[in-house]
């Protein structure tokens, strides 16, 4: 049996290793794949791992010889799923593996936004401190998360987890999700509350922009927003034009629609926001876990016991 890895550098940068590959066959590792050499590496392989590769019915249609698809990421919209199936190819996933990095990064950047820590670490450094005539200053309104509303979009494993984290700094939580589950409140319940909102929602037809001008209107004057799940849940022009005009406060996100972004993108110039490049899930743990339930979902295969199978 052949295995390839077309774009492993994202998940394993140098610090882990593939080597547990051996005891599946042949196998080769790329760092990273142009689409138009994905192809030729894949054309005589059994099994394939990917990242960001897109796999869609035309190249499917190509590789008759392929018969697993493993995919190091929880979300598996690279891959036509269904038309797979109908092919006869597994396609896993690794899921809930980063619901403590997701969950402490949320808290990283609403704490940035709320107290900007690295302005005043910059400023410091620049010698404002060393030439005050104060014993301090704040560059920014320092603002207590305890008693704030955090509004939460979306009610699974890293929504929870934000919930729990977010009590213990004395916050009042509401949340909102796919079904009305018990304690669950309207998305615009949320909108209209929240001093706060984060979002961590899976991105679909329902979910598509879920954040734009209707529901912007809809919240308070000075609300900030947080995304660490999916680029396209944000309408980014509008929130740009909601950031300029100060109705929302800030704006923070790990991810955005296009990754990585164009340079016009409007959140880049925006004024009061933070986005960092989609490295939420990517603290060494969460990468370990990850690998670990790779290796696991291609051992399974092999011995025809499937697990995290998508469809």
């Amino acid at each position: 049996m052949k295995t390839v890895v077309l774009d492993g550098y994202g998940v394993n940068p140098g610090d882990l290793s593939w080597q547990w590959l051996s005891g599946s066959g042949e196998y080769e590792v790329y760092e990273r794949t142009g689409e138009k050499d994905v192809y030729e590496r894949t054309k005589d392989a059994d099994a394939v791992i990917i990242n960001k590769i897109v796999f869609d019915k035309p190249l499917i249609d190509r590789l008759p010889k392929l018969k697993y698809i493993g995919i190091t990421a929880t979300g598996y919209n690279v891959v036509d799923t269904e038309y797979a199936y109908k092919k006869g190819i597994i396609v896993t996933n690794v899921p809930a593996y980063s619901t403590e990095s997701v969950a402490q990064h949320t808290f990283t950047l609403m704490l940035e936004l709320m107290n900007r820590a690295s302005v005043h670490n910059e400023s410091v450094k620049n010698g404002k401190w060393s030439s005050n005539a104060d014993f301090c200053y704040w560059l920014s309104p320092q603002i207590e998360l305890c008693g704030k509303t955090l509004g939460l979009i979306g009610s699974g494993k890293i929504g929870t987890r934000v919930a729990e984290i977010a009590k213990a700094f004395g916050m009042n939580v509401i949340m909102t999700g796919s079904t009305m589950k018990e304690g669950r409140v309207s998305l615009d319940k949320v909108l209209s509350q929240s001093n706060i909102i984060s979002l961590h929602c899976p991105m679909n037809k329902d979910t598509d922009k879920i954040i734009n001008k209707e529901n912007i209107s809809k919240m308070r004057d000075g609300v900030y927003i947080i995304n660490t799940s999916r680029g396209g849940l944000i309408d980014e022009k509008a929130v740009s034009d909601a950031l300029i005009h100060g109705k929302i406060k800030g704006f923070a996100a790990d991810v955005l629609s296009c990754e990585p972004p164009k340079s016009d993108n409007p959140l880049l110039a925006a004024p009061n926001t933070l986005i960092t490049p989609h490295l939420a899930w990517a603290t060494f743990e969460a990468r370990t876990r990850l690998m670990k339930v790779v290796k696991e979902n291609l051992e399974n295969f092999l011995k025809g016991n499937i697990q995290n199978q998508v469809i």
